[in-house]
């Protein structure tokens, strides 16, 4: 199983933006924490999804037990009714 940085890096390549991985109770996770289950989708969610949809819809369900923040260009944790289309707008000139 991979660890949490390549999870990482396969939701960037799917849904183009970056999140960090959260324990239960908010911790960042490190990077090399493994037996981590492969971010299942190969589609990115729609750009009307909310973030706070795409973690009910999408992340929750294969990381149960676990929280996440999604985060913009700059590394800042977006508000959970934020679009994703907004959010993948900020990394456009990156």
């Amino acid at each position: 199983m991979p660890m949490v940085k390549n999870v990482e890096k396969k939701i960037w390549d799917v849904e183009g933006f970056q999140v960090n991985f959260l324990s239960s109770v908010g911790k960042n996770l490190r990077d090399n924490k493994k037996d981590m289950p492969q971010y299942p989708f190969t589609r990115k969610a729609p750009g009307d999804m909310t973030v706070s949809e795409w973690k009910q819809n999408r992340f929750n369900p294969n990381y149960p037990g676990l929280d996440v923040e999604v985060l913009d260009v700059v590394n800042m944790p977006v508000a959970g009714q934020t679009k994703l289309k907004n959010v993948r707008a900020t990394y456009v000139d990156e």
